[in-house]
């Protein structure tokens, strides 16, 4: 049921646009994937979701665990059925979660022992625990349990959570491969090592040697310099197999996605768009705006005249503007909207060129025209 296959490559770069099979539909890479924490994409329907173009969201395992819980997602039919999304869905591991809530948990090689962001509850973490909770949830991909250390880390931190994070992708196999359905469900791997070239070979040769359909390279996007990713990408894109989709996780700011492409990278995801959508921060060819900026109130131009998207193909700034500085809930529906279609359609115009045989081009025109600051005075 799962089949991944290149179909054009860039000779300059190594960038790839291929076609990934699933259950729920075929993925054209590269792709950005929407994150839907909470079984819902934030501010989003799913026919809204549908109308970007959104092949593929996410789910959190820890979250969904916690709410509403396995009981009632299974008696909902899975997760695909609970939230009425007929598309691909791709959930986490939970492995993000022993990182961001590192305060409340105890890690050992057998589990981690933590307590509910919710209710202070014990809960305990583990590659079997997570295999479990995916099986219920349904998902087309599933991600190994993993341990993502902090940044900056020592290079011991670091090993320690390479150690770990293959002890747990072998028991999350082993137990993925006696529960779970390989034809309904592919079970993906993650590459681990910090910024050190020496962990991440380690972690790559190690992780690559179980033979998972498709691979994740987690812990980047944490603190570190976009050089610092940049050269972890590059040598991962001489080591990992070119026949199996290729995950950068929680990566979403524009410059990186375009980096990352050139770099081999088939699939991102990251709650960036949403997040800076709710604090009236869009994304715009030429880099970020602050909506609230003052530049805006007289402005009745569209928001981005070369994006498609249902804000900017109605509204003007002016009216936008005025709604993110009264606080309606409309101005950061419609920012998340613009940002999540801005978003997905850098990953398909980067497609249109590899094929067309222009990406170095596109590289080139993007990084020129992308400014990483405000373009206009706060309020």
């Amino acid at each position: 049921m799962f089949e991944f296959k290149v179909i054009a490559e860039c000779k300059t770069t190594g960038a790839r646009a291929g076609e990934f099979v699933t259950p729920h539909g075929v993925i054209k890479t590269p792709v950005f994937m929407p994150v839907g924490t909470l079984a819902t994409v934030k501010a989003m329907s799913p026919a809204e979701l549908k109308e970007i173009n959104s092949q593929i969201i996410l789910g959190n395992t820890y979250h969904l665990y916690l709410r509403p819980g396995n009981e009632i997602i299974s008696k909902a039919g899975g997760l695909h059925e609970f939230m009425n999304w007929d598309g691909p869905i791709l959930t986490d591991s939970g492995g993000f979660q022993v990182f961001s809530l590192a305060k409340l948990q105890k890690i050992t090689d057998e589990n981690v022992m933590c307590r509910s962001h919710i209710d202070g509850s014990q809960l305990i973490m583990s590659p079997e625990w997570s295999m479990e909770t995916q099986r219920i949830l349904g998902s087309d991909i599933a991600m190994c349990f993993d341990q993502c250390c902090e940044f900056p880390a020592t290079h011991e931190k670091a090993e320690e959570a390479v150690k770990r994070t293959t002890l747990w992708a072998k028991r999350s196999r082993n137990f993925f491969q006696a529960n779970n359905d390989s034809n309904k469900q592919a079970l993906f791997g993650i590459i681990q090592g910090s910024v050190y070239e020496d962990l991440r070979r380690r972690s790559a040769e190690e992780i690559l040697s179980l033979d998972f359909p498709g691979y994740a390279i987690g812990g980047l996007s944490v603190g570190e310099s976009h050089e610092a990713m940049y050269r972890s990408l590059d040598l991962l894109n001489t080591l990992m197999p070119v026949n199996k989709p290729r995950y950068l996780m929680g990566v979403g700011y524009p410059l990186n996605i375009v980096e990352g492409i050139a770099r081999g990278v088939d699939m991102f995801d990251c709650v960036l768009p949403t997040r800076n959508g709710r604090n009236a921060t869009v994304f715009i060819n030429s880099g970020r705006l602050n909506m609230r900026g003052k530049t805006h109130a007289e402005d009745f131009s569209p928001l981005d005249p070369e994006c498609d998207c249902y804000a900017c193909k109605n509204f003007t700034r002016a009216y936008l503007r005025h709604l993110a500085i009264t606080g309606e809930i409309l101005g950061a529906r419609l920012f998340s909207w613009h940002n999540l279609r801005f978003t997905i359609r850098i990953a398909e115009r980067a497609r249109e060129a590899i094929i067309a045989g222009t990406f170095p081009e596109f590289l080139k025109e993007f990084k020129e025209k992308f400014h990483d600051d405000y373009h206009s005075d706060p309020e």
